[in-house]
């Protein structure tokens, strides 16, 4: 069984993330690639398709929202995910059991639905949305009216949970603001959701973008438990490997493993990327050292960035009279070649980032070490 040591890890996963070299493909054909990118805030996404293909610009993520191709839903680890409208109706019902336990898993949202029928509350989540899509409290006003002594709030998040409620524009539009409003994605997309994707079809898409990877790698990523069986049943479909400390990886047979002294070049990953979220063990891309810093508490995770292919910092864009100034703060103490490489493709950065700022300008903080 071939042992795969952590810089070969490494190189498998920035090829199959996009990050070895940018590529001319469609931001549509890239966030299926990826199988969805995690999306709990706006800008993320975008940053994230800038760092990985050749050209992107804002306007074609927006159109892809407006235009109904991809959605922002509750998806994988009951998180917001941007994905292609496909994507969201085919996936959607494989975590549903992950939804599910998000749900019974708080209190606030458990309580809210406490002896509800399901189909009655699903009934009634249709109707309320029917005219047109609505904010989480609007949601929670409207589903109280019915059911009064229950938390309104509870109700609409619980509801989140239930159906497939998606964020419609102009959420998700780069440089826009306003509340986040929901409708279904049934009446969103104009289809019913799908019945033919299998979680072997996801587990497959996973190794295919993330691999090789562990059971728990997957778990990890999906939310979904219980993926053993599914490996096993997958049988000869898939490649077995393992990690220098023993653990058995997975991966298709096909799938690219570069040499692991391919050089790769310095990248800005945005804040939630899900490149740092796939792994149970993130050691091929994250000294866990250096997570408490990066994973806060309030559950933000802070925008980083890459140096020979592992995270060497983070990074955050200030804002003042004018001037848009990209801070690094670098976790040790960065090469000349590596600092003034940063500083390029930093300053590429800020263009895409503040393209209004009449001053532009990259400051690199001392090292955290």
């Amino acid at each position: 069984m071939t042992t795969l040591g952590p810089r070969a890890l490494n190189r498998a996963l920035l090829e199959r993330q996009l990050l070895l070299r940018r590529q001319p493909l469609t931001a549509a054909e890239a966030i299926a690639r990826l199988v969805g990118m995690q999306a709990q805030a706006p800008a993320p996404p975008y940053v994230g398709l800038w760092t990985r293909l050749t050209g992107f610009r804002h306007e074609e993520l927006a159109e892809l929202l407006t235009g109904r191709e991809a959605v922002r839903v509750a998806l994988l680890r009951a998180t917001v995910h941007l994905v292609t409208a496909e994507d969201c109706l085919a996936l959607r019902p494989l975590v549903q059991p992950v939804l599910d336990r998000q749900v019974r898993g708080v209190a606030r949202f458990a309580k809210a639905v406490a002896d509800l029928e399901p189909d009655d509350l699903d009934t009634a989540v249709r109707e309320a949305l029917a005219d047109e899509p609505l904010t989480t409290k609007e949601l929670g006003a409207a589903l109280a009216a019915r059911w009064p002594e229950r938390d309104p709030d509870g109700l609409a998040n619980a509801a989140r949970g239930r159906l497939p409620l998606v964020q419609v524009p102009p959420r998700g539009i780069w440089g826009v603001g306003g509340l986040t409003r929901y409708a279904t994605a049934e009446a969103w997309l104009g289809r019913p959701l799908g019945t033919g994707a299998t979680v072997d079809d996801l587990v497959l898409r996973y190794l295919r973008a993330y691999g090789p990877a562990s059971v728990k790698d997957v778990q990890m990523w999906s939310g979904l438990t219980r993926l053993r069986e599914v490996v096993d049943r997958l049988g000869s479909r898939l490649r077995a490997l393992r990690d220098e400390d023993g653990r058995e990886l997975f991966d298709l047979p096909d799938a690219p493993l570069p040499d692991p002294e391919t050089e790769a070049p310095v990248r800005f990953l945005p804040e939630f990327d899900n490149v740092l979220l796939a792994h149970d063990d993130r050691s091929r891309i994250l000294d866990e050292r250096r997570r408490s810093a990066i994973f806060t508490r309030n559950g933000i995770i802070r925008a980083t960035f890459l140096v020979d292919g592992f995270v060497a910092g983070m990074w955050r864009v200030t804002r003042e009279r004018g001037t848009a100034t990209l801070v690094l703060e670098p976790f040790g103490r960065l090469p000349k070649a590596s600092r003034k490489a940063l500083e390029q493709e930093g300053a590429d950065l800020l263009e895409f980032m503040a393209p209004e700022a009449p001053d532009r300008t990259v400051s690199v903080e001392p090292s955290t070490s």
